[in-house]
């Protein structure tokens, strides 16, 4: 990954983190709150290793480390919280996830995969990683999210 694709993708899950926050509070349908919720524990996380990885914050081993497990943890309930074909008007989900199931599931294991294989023990790890991660998001968001 180039840096200049780094930073647009670091740059868009900024924009995404802040617009989630807005949308989760009008979701009335819980189930679509609960995916929703998920997917802002994912951006958080992603938020705080993306900081580290740019230099906005100072690299910090133990809070990688919680934002890595975080991440991996979520990312394998992805499946199970988008199992539910449920709508909402604030939802993003696009139907594309249930009508192509299978590869959206491949996708949720890719970035549970990107995100166990980063190593949260240095600044250089953790920069290589964040790539991966990125990659990771931004292939599922370009076909189950509206733009």
């Amino acid at each position: 990954m180039t840096m200049k694709h780094f930073i647009l993708t670091m740059t868009i899950g900024a924009m995404t983190l802040t617009g989630a926050a807005l949308a989760n509070a009008e979701v009335s349908n819980p189930a679509v709150k609960d995916r929703m919720d998920l997917m802002g524990t994912i951006r958080g996380s992603f938020a705080v290793l993306g900081g580290m990885a740019q230099g906005k914050v100072d690299f910090d081993a133990d809070k990688a480390t919680s934002a890595q497990a975080t991440l991996v943890e979520a990312a394998a309930k992805i499946p199970a919280k988008f199992e539910p074909n449920e709508a909402d008007p604030e939802s993003e989900a696009l139907p594309a996830i249930w009508e192509n199931w299978d590869d959206f599931v491949d996708h949720a294991a890719a970035l549970e995969t990107a995100a166990a294989a980063l190593d949260p023990s240095s600044l250089e790890t953790v920069k290589a990683g964040v790539g991966k991660i990125g990659a990771s998001c931004g292939g599922c968001h370009q076909t189950y999210r509206m733009k």
